[in-house]
């Protein structure tokens, strides 16, 4: 397996010193270590041959956040882990479609996870295949309209049907099962909350705890799902709570 190319960015030097020796601990190849936001923007303005950018979320010139919004429609972008002390961040990490969202100070343990997940999540690589097609049909009247995954919140299947939820409506696509979906995108880190339930964890906008160990998390206005007691640590630990 190929080291994992990454960067970094902290505008605390005992903090960057810290994490870029914990990658390289964990085998990986650390392609550069930034100061703040505003560097990571003019660093990336060339396309750059990492796998994964570390992310602090606290940066003077330009947050982690900012940063991120920066890179949403960047093709030769990486792929962002953000890294912070605030954990209150968490859940616009993920509307940032963060692949993880690390607390400081960074663990061995922790950061292994994350570097686990970027690779499960078919990272990225210039020699590698092209990324697959996150677009797929939905019935609209006597034809079909395109939805983008990214734009989605969930799937549910009733009947022998899958039905997709975005923008707020429910569309009803040609699957007929979950694991037809989960098989269409690989790695793009969709989570079968309950038996008919799959969702996109970016897609959560809060969380909240239910008796016997459940929970429930809002993905629109007005829109709660409930987690099964076996799933629930499961999207805790992917929001970083």
């Amino acid at each position: 397996m190929k080291p994992l190319r990454v960067a970094l960015a902290d505008d605390e030097p005992l903090a960057r010193t810290r994490l870029a020796r914990l990658l390289r601990e964990a085998g990986c190849e650390v392609k550069a270590e930034l100061v703040d936001g505003p560097t990571v923007l003019e660093w990336l303005r060339e396309p750059q041959e990492v796998d994964a950018l570390f992310l602090d979320i606290q940066m003077p010139g330009a947050t982690g956040l900012e940063v991120a919004a920066e890179l949403a429609d960047c093709r030769h972008c990486p792929p962002v882990v953000f890294v912070t002390a605030h954990s209150e961040h968490a859940v616009r990490a993920f509307e940032a479609a963060a692949v993880d969202y690390i607390m400081k100070p960074v663990s061995a343990d922790r950061l292994a996870k994350a570097l686990a997940r970027l690779r499960e999540g078919g990272v990225r690589r210039a020699e590698g295949p092209a990324v697959a097609s996150q677009r797929f049909p939905v019935k609209a009247g006597e034809g079909h309209v395109f939805l983008d995954l990214k734009r989605t919140t969930h799937f549910e299947v009733e009947e022998e049907v899958v039905w997709v939820w975005a923008a707020g409506g429910r569309h009803r696509t040609s699957w007929t099962t979950l694991a037809e979906v989960e098989a269409a995108f690989p790695g793009a880190g969709l989570l079968r909350i309950q038996r008919h339930l799959l969702l996109r964890p970016e897609a959560v906008l809060g969380l909240k705890p239910l008796e016997g160990g459940r929970a429930s998390v809002r993905v629109a206005e007005g829109v709660d799902l409930e987690v099964s007691r076996s799933v629930t640590p499961k999207i805790k630990e992917m929001l970083g709570l």
